[in-house]
């Protein structure tokens, strides 16, 4: 019986347009606006490696070859998901890249994406809660990812 209520094919398609000109209009220039700011600041600025630093003993303890290197792509990685890769890139060590690499993609809150979409959407979730649930998965997704580099690498 809620068939009946709800909105013909015609009306879906009117939401269905404004929901995608909204996104185009609205959320895309806001990630456009992220994911370069945070590649400025990444590339001339010593901030990520500032933000890293409590990350290297847990990397260490992990025993992470490189850990100061890795440390700097940890929060990095909230901002937006492929600069850990890039960043990564000059590091010799193949299991470090492994893990950054593995994590970016775990990490998956990035204000530059997904972040940004739920930013501008009706979900109560604001900045910090985003940067928390970044943080939790980071944390629990860290020791897994070495572990498993430890039985690869």
């Amino acid at each position: 019986l809620t068939a009946y209520r709800a909105p013909g094919f015609k009306q879906y398609m009117v939401t269905a347009f404004k929901t995608v000109m909204d996104m185009w209009l609205v959320v895309i220039p806001v990630v456009m606006t992220v994911g370069t700011l945070a590649t400025i600041l990444a590339t001339y600025t010593p901030i990520f490696t500032w933000i890293g630093l409590p990350f290297v003993p847990l990397l260490e303890l992990l025993q992470v070859p490189e850990a100061q290197a890795a440390s700097e792509t940890m929060i990095i990685g909230f901002a937006d998901m492929f600069l850990p890769s890039i960043l990564i890139e000059s590091v010799e060590n193949s299991m470090t890249q492994f893990i950054v690499g593995v994590l970016s993609v775990c990490q998956l809150i990035y204000l530059s994406e997904v972040g940004g979409v739920i930013l501008g959407s009706k979900i109560p979730v604001g900045l910090g809660k985003l940067f928390a649930i970044f943080l939790i998965r980071t944390l629990i997704t860290l020791p897994i990812i070495v572990l498993v580099a430890h039985l690869f690498f």
